[in-house]
């Protein structure tokens, strides 16, 4: 046990008279507190909380909807609670000293309060810069402190007539959410940061320089590993810059000082000639011990101002378990705190970054497997045992898709090898996880798995333990998912899983943000003709999106007309190898496909790829879908070898994105002596009339000219089977993880009909599969199976087989190849570079070496470090480390 043991004796609810509970401060883990008691029961009690703010408690996790918007409620709770007539509220009062002995506090009015039980929840202040002009900055930590900088950005927009240059200082959690803030508000966010990468207590070099190029990108400016020494102004007092230790001025508007916070520890410190009562923490904080008491009896601290283990962390998932351990200690429990879960997870400027666990692998022989894209900003990185079995810990910039499911197994085996859950490298979803009961599914609020599944099954905690069907309940009930939010996804998997445990129909909500499903929004698009995210928001959603609503709104509107996929703000909508119109490699580099319609190709064809190849020194692989890969391309390359492929006749492959890949051939009757149908003609024919089209997950098709099947054609989305006469149709057949075989639609079809129904399968496909879901799991989930898709693509009982033909009419007609269509516009061609702010600047960090075959491949990194290269090295895996370097806990300047 850290601290000391606990003085208190166990506390009663049944005493003549009420025990008097008084409360110091009124921040998020006092209204925690008070909702706790109040949960358990005041019979035998009355809580008062005593709070210098004007407002009732409110989220500061969400302080930023308050810097964007100054009418938002920010209240925590239901105002109601404090009706209850064992709650007493009182805003503005400050408690100003302790009167251990005689069991009182007093405020900075005079008031006295009695009490049995004192809670000191006086949480921090925002810490200040010891520099000259500091007095002309502001801070980020209160409703004021933020309404102030708002209402300042807007008067200094207003007098100076042009874009306010707004200056944060302080590159951590609080400083970038403030710089997002203000470039919300209108003003050229700029950020001073004192370590060299941001979010240094939560991520890693690799990670904070991936999260540093992705806010550059958006229009910030970052000056990483510097330090101010003077807040610079004019005879007026109004702020002109910044000057650095350097001697470098950065010209400023306003200055937001952002560089974390200290606990307002006053209370336990002895006046001048006083005895010392308390221990305090060697950087503030009244120490605890793991009840939450202090040295001094009936005194606990909880939240902020609580010092456990030598830390003191501003995050709202510790400050509720104390709360909660205070509460629970007072009716008779024995509750004790596990330690800080320093879990984050947020949403910058659009940009999702996170971080759990051992996120730095200091833990002994730790291993940690990594995929990063310097280029483009994406960056996955999960810790593990020395086995490779145990998570330990995790780190996640740019796509942060698998935080969900991996947060609640922290400490636990995974189920598969730990590269398949970075869904950056994968390209799809990380692998299915079934949570045990004890697994902590929303770490803010200390709720488990377990605690989920009784609460939908009639043996938790809502009214008369009747079951729960609704996500707004569920959260209501168990507090799951209501804090920062980020736990929501697996809430609602694991309340529909429990649901069709029970035979109960869910609700097929896309995400959160969308209460329509994926089939429900690809029709209203259609219909209503919706051409942009801001649109189908606007009728549809709630709220900014997420990472699963934006890319599928993104492949829905790709799928519904050919118009170029990076256009019109649908650019940052989409996954990380669609931007760059191509796949992302393990070492950041991309891969050049083009297309090689039914695996045909002339020598002349087969010259240019191999003149590429040799000029700009990629490696090159035949594929199984018989095309040539190449690998090793740089970001800028990739405009450039595409020009040369485009002028010889080539197309994209489409590689990278969730449409057709590859109609893989045998040589069929022009060859072969078994052969039955020209198979190449065909192959051809379906790939050319298919090429880009997108759909909910890729697709790929074969053809084989006899039954010998030397095509493999059963094993793909659409199987077409020459026989003597026609052609055999197979659907929903796939490889990957779940391998299924194509099941016979129809037999002995012509070449017209056989287009036909192919036609109207992969629209019917494409308009009503669930997001990220294969041919085969939605023809297994729908009703009647292959029965069903025979109904409606060979017989068309739903009277849709026209219009299913005139969309995939209108998909051949207007289909044009991306890269062709990129390299004729100049301004599409500026996404290709490493460095946004440095156009013509190679990223240095990719290093090639040539290996025992002839070919060039990716250095390990072994050579890299031979090379003296940065240890943060981008691959699927790092080697164990002998020592971690330290690094501040604190995002100081």
């Amino acid at each position: 046990m850290t601290g000391h043991p606990s003085s208190h004796p166990i506390q009663g609810a049944a005493s003549a008279a009420p025990r008097r509970i008084v409360v110091a401060g009124g921040g998020p883990a006092a209204h925690r507190f008070a909702d706790a008691m109040h949960a358990r029961g005041l019979d035998g009690w009355h809580v008062t909380v005593l709070t210098e703010e004007a407002h009732l408690p409110y989220d500061r996790v969400a302080l930023s909807k308050a810097l964007t918007d100054s009418d938002v409620d920010l209240t925590l709770g239901s105002a109601s609670m404090w009706d209850h007539a064992a709650l007493n509220l009182k805003t503005g009062e400050r408690v100003i000293s302790i009167d251990a002995a005689g069991k009182m506090v007093r405020t900075a009015a005079g008031t006295v309060y009695p009490y049995d039980e004192l809670v000191v929840a006086t949480g921090s202040d925002a810490a200040r810069l010891p520099i000259p002009g500091s007095e002309l900055t502001h801070v980020y930590r209160t409703l004021e402190d933020v309404w102030s900088i708002n209402k300042a950005i807007a008067d200094l927009t207003g007098k100076l007539g042009r874009k306010v240059t707004a200056v944060t200082i302080g590159g951590g959690l609080l400083g970038l959410e403030s710089a997002a803030g203000t470039e919300q508000l209108g003003a050229t966010p700029i950020v001073i940061n004192g370590s060299p990468w941001l979010m240094n207590t939560q991520l890693d070099e690799g990670a904070g320089q991936a999260l540093g190029r992705l806010i550059e990108a958006k229009g910030f400016t970052v000056h990483g590993g510097v330090f101010p020494s003077e807040v610079l102004s004019d005879d007026d007092g109004q702020v002109t810059g910044v000057l650095m230790a350097d001697g470098r001025i950065i010209d400023a508007d306003i200055v937001i000082v952002a560089i974390g916070v200290r606990p307002r520890d006053e209370l336990f410190r002895a006046g001048e000639g006083a005895e010392q009562q308390f221990q305090l923490g060697p950087r503030g904080g009244v120490v605890i011990s793991d009840d939450c008491s202090t040295e001094v009896s009936g005194i606990w601290a909880i939240g902020e101002v609580a010092n456990f283990g030598g830390m003191c962390l501003g995050l709202v998932a510790p400050a509720n378990t104390m709360a909660e351990i205070v509460a629970d200690r007072l009716h008779g429990g024995d509750a004790t705190f596990p330690g800080f879960d320093t879990a984050t997870k947020l949403k910058l400027s659009g940009v999702d970054v996170a971080s759990f666990g051992d996120a730095f692998a200091r833990t002994e022989r730790a291993l940690e497997i990594v995929y990063a894209d310097p280029a483009r900003g994406v960056y996955q990185k999960i810790v593990t045992t020395d086995d490779a079995k145990t998570l330990l810990g995790g780190i996640f910039v740019g796509d942060a898709s698998p935080y969900t499911s991996l947060r609640p197994m922290l400490g636990r085996e995974l189920a598969a090898e730990p590269g398949a859950y970075l869904t950056a490298a994968g390209g799809g979803d990380a692998p299915e996880t079934e949570l045990p009961d004890d697994a902590i599914l929303c770490s803010c609020n200390n709720v488990s798995a377990g605690t989920i599944r009784d609460t939908v099954n009639g043996c938790g905690a809502c009214d008369g333990n009747a079951p729960v069907q609704e996500l707004g309940e569920l959260k209501g009930c168990t507090r799951a998912g209501t804090s920062c939010g980020s736990c929501v996804p697996m809430l609602k998997k694991l309340l529909e899983t429990e649901l069709t445990k029970s035979g109960v129909e869910v609700s097929k909500a896309l995400c959160e943000h969308i209460e329509l499903s994926r089939q429900e929004l690809f029709d209203a698009i259609r219909v209503l003709e919706l051409t942009s995210f801001e649109e189908i928001m606007a009728k549809y959603g709630t709220g900014a999106g997420c990472d699963i609503c934006k890319p599928t709104i993104a492949n829905i509107l790709a799928s519904q007309n050919s118009a170029y996929v990076l256009d019109a703000g649908r650019g940052t909508l989409q996954d990380t190898n669609d931007r760059a119109l191509a796949n992302m490699q393990k070492d950041g580099t991309y891969s050049v496909v083009p297309r090689i319609a039914g695996g045909e190709i002339t020598p002349k064809k087969l010259g240019v790829i191999a003149a590429v190849a040799e000029q700009y020194g990629l490696y090159t692989k035949i594929t199984g879908g018989q095309r040539i890969d190449m690998f090793g391309a740089r970001l800028e390359q990739l405009p450039e070898i595409w020009k040369v492929l485009v002028d010889a006749g080539f197309e994209s492959g489409q590689a990278y994105g969730k449409s057709l890949r590859t109609v893989k051939s045998c040589v069929g009757s022009t060859w072969c002596r078994f052969g039955v149908q020209d198979s190449v003609a065909m192959a051809i024919a379906l790939e050319l009339r298919y090429r880009g089209l997108r759909s909910p997950h890729k697709l790929k098709m074969g053809v084989s000219g006899c039954a010998r099947e030397c095509a493999e054609a059963r094993g793909k989305d659409v199987g077409v089977i020459a026989t003597a006469d026609g052609w055999n149709l197979y659907v929903g057949g796939n490889g990957g993880a779940t391998p299924a075989h194509a099941q016979l639609l129809a037999k002995d079809l012509d070449d017209e009909t056989l287009i036909k129904y192919i036609d109207r399968y992969f629209m019917y496909y494409i308009r009503t599969a669930d997001r990220l879901q294969r041919t085969a799991r939605w023809q297994e989930e729908l009703d009647g199976g292959i029965k069903h898709v025979e109904d409606v693509v060979v017989h068309d009982t739903l009277g849709i087989a026209k219009d299913l033909e005139a969309a995939m009419a209108k998909h051949v007609d207007t289909y044009v190849d991306e890269w062709a269509d990129t390299l004729k516009d100049p301004e599409r061609l500026r996404r290709f570079r490493s460095f946004v702010n440095a156009p013509d600047q190679l990223d240095d960090s990719i290093t090639f070496v040539s290996d025992e075959r002839g070919q060039m491949r990716p250095a390990t990194a072994e050579e890299k470090a031979l090379a003296g290269q940065h240890p943060v090295l981008i691959g699927a895996s790092i080697p164990v480390r002998a020592t971690t370097p330290e690094l501040s806990d604190e995002n100081e300047v």
